[in-house]
Protein backbone atom coordinates (compact mmCIF):
# COMPACT_ATOMS: atom_id res chain seq x y z
CA UNK A 1 0.00 0.00 0.00
CA UNK A 2 2.77 2.41 0.96
CA UNK A 3 4.70 1.57 -2.20
CA UNK A 4 1.66 2.17 -4.38
CA UNK A 5 0.96 5.50 -2.65
CA UNK A 6 4.60 6.57 -3.10
CA UNK A 7 4.50 5.73 -6.83
CA UNK A 8 1.26 7.67 -7.34
CA UNK A 9 2.65 10.66 -5.42
CA UNK A 10 5.92 10.55 -7.41
CA UNK A 11 4.09 10.41 -10.73
CA UNK A 12 1.82 13.28 -9.70
CA UNK A 13 4.76 15.43 -8.59
CA UNK A 14 6.71 14.71 -11.77
CA UNK A 15 3.77 15.62 -13.98
CA UNK A 16 3.10 18.85 -12.06
CA UNK A 17 6.74 19.89 -12.31
CA UNK A 18 7.00 19.09 -16.04
CA UNK A 19 3.65 20.59 -17.04
CA UNK A 20 4.74 24.28 -16.99
CA UNK A 21 7.83 23.45 -19.04
CA UNK A 22 5.80 21.64 -21.70
CA UNK A 23 3.38 24.56 -21.97
CA UNK A 24 6.16 26.98 -22.97
CA UNK A 25 6.57 27.66 -26.71
CA UNK A 26 9.80 26.46 -28.21
CA UNK A 27 12.21 28.60 -30.25
CA UNK A 28 10.59 30.05 -33.36
CA UNK A 29 7.07 29.18 -32.21
CA UNK A 30 5.84 32.68 -31.45
CA UNK A 31 7.10 33.26 -27.92
CA UNK A 32 7.87 36.77 -26.70
CA UNK A 33 11.59 36.16 -27.28
CA UNK A 34 11.10 35.52 -31.00
CA UNK A 35 10.85 39.20 -31.89
CA UNK A 36 7.08 39.25 -32.24
CA UNK A 37 4.93 41.56 -30.20
CA UNK A 38 1.89 40.69 -28.14
CA UNK A 39 -0.93 39.27 -30.23
CA UNK A 40 1.42 38.18 -32.97
CA UNK A 41 1.60 34.52 -33.86
CA UNK A 42 3.54 32.55 -36.43
CA UNK A 43 3.06 33.96 -39.90
CA UNK A 44 1.72 37.27 -38.60
CA UNK A 45 5.06 39.10 -38.61
CA UNK A 46 5.98 40.82 -41.86
CA UNK A 47 9.31 39.72 -43.18
CA UNK A 48 9.45 36.00 -43.72
CA UNK A 49 8.51 34.27 -40.48
CA UNK A 50 7.71 30.57 -40.27
CA UNK A 51 4.27 31.02 -41.90
CA UNK A 52 5.42 33.33 -44.69
CA UNK A 53 4.96 32.28 -48.28
CA UNK A 54 8.11 32.10 -50.43
CA UNK A 55 8.39 34.71 -53.20
CA UNK A 56 6.77 33.81 -56.51
CA UNK A 57 9.03 32.48 -59.23
CA UNK A 58 8.60 35.17 -61.90
CA UNK A 59 10.28 33.01 -64.55
CA UNK A 60 7.19 30.77 -64.47
CA UNK A 61 4.69 33.65 -64.58
CA UNK A 62 2.67 34.30 -67.76
CA UNK A 63 4.34 37.76 -68.00
CA UNK A 64 7.75 37.63 -66.26
CA UNK A 65 8.49 41.32 -66.88
CA UNK A 66 5.25 42.42 -65.22
CA UNK A 67 5.86 40.00 -62.34
CA UNK A 68 9.35 41.41 -61.75
CA UNK A 69 8.04 44.99 -61.96
CA UNK A 70 5.34 44.21 -59.39
CA UNK A 71 7.88 42.53 -57.12
CA UNK A 72 10.21 45.54 -57.34
CA UNK A 73 7.34 47.91 -56.52
CA UNK A 74 6.28 45.76 -53.58
CA UNK A 75 9.85 45.58 -52.23
CA UNK A 76 10.11 49.36 -52.55
CA UNK A 77 6.80 49.76 -50.66
CA UNK A 78 7.98 47.36 -47.93
CA UNK A 79 11.17 49.39 -47.53
CA UNK A 80 9.25 52.67 -47.33
CA UNK A 81 6.79 51.28 -44.74
CA UNK A 82 9.16 49.20 -42.61
CA UNK A 83 8.81 51.53 -39.59
CA UNK A 84 4.99 51.49 -39.62
CA UNK A 85 2.80 48.91 -37.89
CA UNK A 86 -0.86 47.91 -37.91
CA UNK A 87 -3.37 50.07 -39.80
CA UNK A 88 -0.72 52.73 -40.50
CA UNK A 89 1.44 50.14 -42.27
CA UNK A 90 -1.51 48.93 -44.33
CA UNK A 91 -2.35 52.50 -45.36
CA UNK A 92 1.31 53.21 -46.12
CA UNK A 93 1.54 50.09 -48.32
CA UNK A 94 -1.61 51.07 -50.22
CA UNK A 95 -0.28 54.61 -50.74
CA UNK A 96 3.09 53.32 -51.92
CA UNK A 97 1.53 50.81 -54.32
CA UNK A 98 -0.42 53.67 -55.90
CA UNK A 99 2.96 54.94 -57.15
CA UNK A 100 3.36 51.82 -59.32
CA UNK A 101 4.15 52.54 -62.98
CA UNK A 102 1.21 51.00 -64.88
CA UNK A 103 3.20 50.98 -68.12
CA UNK A 104 5.12 48.01 -66.68
CA UNK A 105 1.99 46.02 -65.74
CA UNK A 106 0.50 43.17 -67.73
CA UNK A 107 -2.66 45.21 -68.42
CA UNK A 108 -1.87 48.96 -68.22
CA UNK A 109 -5.47 50.03 -68.88
CA UNK A 110 -6.82 47.93 -66.02
CA UNK A 111 -3.99 49.11 -63.76
CA UNK A 112 -4.90 52.77 -64.37
CA UNK A 113 -8.59 52.00 -63.82
CA UNK A 114 -7.79 50.33 -60.51
CA UNK A 115 -5.66 53.31 -59.41
CA UNK A 116 -8.52 55.68 -60.21
CA UNK A 117 -11.03 53.49 -58.34
CA UNK A 118 -8.71 53.28 -55.30
CA UNK A 119 -8.40 57.08 -55.22
CA UNK A 120 -12.18 57.52 -55.42
CA UNK A 121 -12.73 55.03 -52.57
CA UNK A 122 -9.82 56.23 -50.44
CA UNK A 123 -11.72 57.13 -47.24
CA UNK A 124 -13.42 53.73 -46.90
CA UNK A 125 -12.12 50.52 -45.35
CA UNK A 126 -12.94 46.81 -45.27
CA UNK A 127 -15.99 45.51 -47.13
CA UNK A 128 -17.20 49.03 -47.96
CA UNK A 129 -13.86 49.76 -49.68
CA UNK A 130 -13.97 46.52 -51.69
CA UNK A 131 -17.60 47.17 -52.71
CA UNK A 132 -16.72 50.73 -53.76
CA UNK A 133 -13.73 49.61 -55.86
CA UNK A 134 -15.84 46.84 -57.41
CA UNK A 135 -18.50 49.38 -58.43
CA UNK A 136 -16.02 51.99 -59.71
CA UNK A 137 -14.06 49.59 -61.90
CA UNK A 138 -15.14 49.84 -65.54
CA UNK A 139 -16.00 46.65 -67.41
CA UNK A 140 -13.05 44.89 -69.01
CA UNK A 141 -12.59 45.22 -72.77
CA UNK A 142 -13.13 41.61 -73.86
CA UNK A 143 -11.93 42.24 -77.43
CA UNK A 144 -8.33 42.14 -76.13
CA UNK A 145 -8.83 39.02 -73.99
CA UNK A 146 -7.23 35.73 -75.09
CA UNK A 147 -10.56 33.92 -74.53
CA UNK A 148 -13.27 36.41 -75.50
CA UNK A 149 -16.23 34.08 -74.80
CA UNK A 150 -15.01 33.40 -71.25
CA UNK A 151 -14.37 37.09 -70.68
CA UNK A 152 -17.90 37.98 -71.78
CA UNK A 153 -19.38 35.25 -69.55
CA UNK A 154 -17.37 36.61 -66.65
CA UNK A 155 -18.66 40.15 -67.28
CA UNK A 156 -22.25 38.88 -67.29
CA UNK A 157 -21.64 36.94 -64.08
CA UNK A 158 -19.95 39.98 -62.52
CA UNK A 159 -22.99 42.10 -63.34
CA UNK A 160 -25.35 39.50 -61.85
CA UNK A 161 -23.28 39.27 -58.63
CA UNK A 162 -22.40 42.95 -58.19
CA UNK A 163 -24.36 43.33 -54.92
CA UNK A 164 -22.42 40.53 -53.14
CA UNK A 165 -19.06 40.62 -51.36
CA UNK A 166 -16.27 38.22 -50.44
CA UNK A 167 -17.14 34.52 -50.32
CA UNK A 168 -20.75 35.22 -51.31
CA UNK A 169 -19.49 36.99 -54.46
CA UNK A 170 -17.22 34.06 -55.37
CA UNK A 171 -20.03 31.56 -54.79
CA UNK A 172 -22.36 33.65 -56.94
CA UNK A 173 -19.78 33.81 -59.75
CA UNK A 174 -19.30 30.03 -59.61
CA UNK A 175 -23.05 29.47 -59.79
CA UNK A 176 -23.33 31.84 -62.75
CA UNK A 177 -20.58 29.94 -64.60
CA UNK A 178 -22.25 26.59 -63.85
CA UNK A 179 -25.60 27.79 -65.17
CA UNK A 180 -24.21 28.88 -68.53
Amino acid sequence: MKTRLMMIASALMASLICLPASAQPGPGMGGMDSGMGPGMGPGMAQGGGPGARPPRDCSKAPDPAACNAHRAARDKAHEACKDSVGPLRKQCMQDQMQNFDCAKSGNPQQCESRKTAYKECQGQTGPAFRQCVHQKMPPVDCTKAPNQARCERHQQAREACKDKLGPDHKTCLREQFKNK
